[in-house]
């Protein structure tokens, strides 16, 4: 995500830099290439306006005109603008005084409703809590079935009346049920249409009425940029929008969208989905969000996922290893699997600092990498994992034949491996410092 944007801010943050004096005109003009970044980017017109003036306004002061070093002021005053206009800090969800919380989920047909429902439910069964999802759809075919499918895939409890039944029914009982099975937060997974109409919002505003929820949170998806800015504020106008969950951020290049909505509506995004993985949910952070678009990383949402997700047994031994320099291909493809369980290795290099700075030099990194390596590594006896030396002409070949690959592939997968064992021994001897560097399983 922010692809696009991140990339022309750079551009303009450079050039600013080699001005080495900040003038007014200078300034203007850095100003210009940022509204045209921002444009370009699918943030709504006016939102753009109140930034760039915003900006103007810190960035022509004194304090940053004086600076010892302007250029890093004009990058500091852009991210902190980005971080007010997103929203300042994180919003978490509002939970209910008195069980069962209720979250109500609103939005058009096909924005990823459904699955959202999933991913939210098992975000908080994580955090301990025992989710309920209501299926309130019954004019989407197929909606309630579809709903109970992921509520197996996530391991969380369902409810529906059916097809047949009234929505607003359905989710008063819903109350009834969470009680008797034991559920502390009933998420309704409610009815959308292809566009905003008088029935679909009478529907919701019935239920909102009968249950008051705690969230009503709006469903969009990120890649159909202003779209979903103009549906959400049609939403907040009929209903008391507290919050909104992007899908699919991990498609939108441009980013506009996530920038534009708290502006738009006054309601802020909640989460983030980044992949098609019922796990694939993040909470929206605006400082973090603004230190990925201007090329800083995410190093703190990298740790916590790690942490949700690695074998905290299999890092240490790994680590041990480092130190003993005895790391060898067969930890060298654990590592690699680990990493995966991160999500994709483009959204784990995106948070990464620098990292697009790295992909510029050439060092560009796909999942498509990943299979080929893993291939050939399984094409190799035990004892050619360990000792990575003993492999000469004749195993190379017979390894890419056995991996459908190139002995060029091979050769090249050897020198990579040795590169990375000697960069990650390098980096534990200097105390940890390179532990987000010993996430690339490359060393290119």
């Amino acid at each position: 995500m922010f692809e696009s944007l991140s990339n022309k801010l750079d551009t303009v943050f450079r050039n600013i830099r080699g001005q080495g004096k900040l003038t007014e005109k200078n300034m203007k003009d850095s100003l210009q290439e940022i509204r045209k970044a921002l444009l370009d980017a699918d943030v709504n017109y006016k939102v753009v306006k109140k930034f760039i003036a915003e900006v103007e306004k810190a960035a022509l002061g004194e304090e940053v005109i004086q600076s010892v070093n302007p250029g890093q002021m004009i990058v500091k005053v852009v991210h902190d603008e980005l971080i007010s206009l997103m929203g300042g800090a994180n919003a978490p969800l509002q939970m209910a005084k008195k069980a069962p919380t209720v979250i109500m989920m609103v939005g058009l047909q096909g924005q990823g409703k459904t699955t959202t429902a999933g991913k939210l439910a098992l975000h908080l069964k994580k955090q301990g809590k025992k989710p309920l999802l209501v299926g309130a759809d019954v004019y989407r075919p197929a909606a309630i079935q579809q709903l109970e499918i992921v509520a197996k895939q996530a391991e969380v409890e369902s409810f529906s009346l059916g097809e047949n039944a009234n929505p607003v029914d359905t989710c008063v009982m819903s109350k009834g049920e969470a009680s008797m099975r034991g559920c502390d937060v009933i998420i309704l997974d409610t009815a959308g249409r292809l566009h905003v109409d008088d029935q679909m919002m009478a529907e919701v505003r019935q239920i909102e009425k009968a249950l008051s929820p705690d969230e009503i949170l709006f469903v969009a998806n990120a890649t159909t940029g202003q779209d979903a800015v103009n549906s959400a504020k049609q939403f907040n106008d009929s209903l008391s929008l507290s919050g909104v969950i992007l899908t699919q951020m991990d498609g939108d290049g441009r980013g506009g969208a996530a920038i534009s909505l708290i502006e738009v509506t006054g309601c802020p995004i909640k989460f983030v989905g980044t992949g098609e993985k019922l796990d694939a949910l993040d909470a929206f952070h605006p400082n973090r969000m603004a230190d990925q678009i201007l090329g800083m990383g995410d190093i703190v949402s990298l740790v916590e996922k790690a942490q949700d997700v690695m074998d905290e047994k299999e890092a240490v031994k790994l680590s041990n290893k480092l130190k003993k320099a005895t790391f060898d291909l067969d930890d060298f493809l654990k590592q690699m699997q680990q990493i995966k369980k991160l999500g994709s290795i483009t959204d784990v290099m995106k948070k990464l600092p620098g990292m697009n700075k790295m992909a510029d030099q050439g060092m560009d990194f796909s999942d498509d990498d990943l299979k080929p390596i893993e291939a050939i590594i399984y094409s190799m006896t035990l004892e050619e994992r360990r000792k990575p030396k003993m492999i000469n002409g004749n195993r190379r070949k017979r390894i890419a034949a056995g991996s459908g690959t190139r002995v060029q592939d091979v050769n090249r997968l050897l020198k990579d491996f040795e590169k990375s064992r000697k960069l990650m021994k390098m980096m534990m001897k200097k105390g940890g410092r390179g532990r987000a560097a010993g996430l690339n399983p490359f060393g290119r």
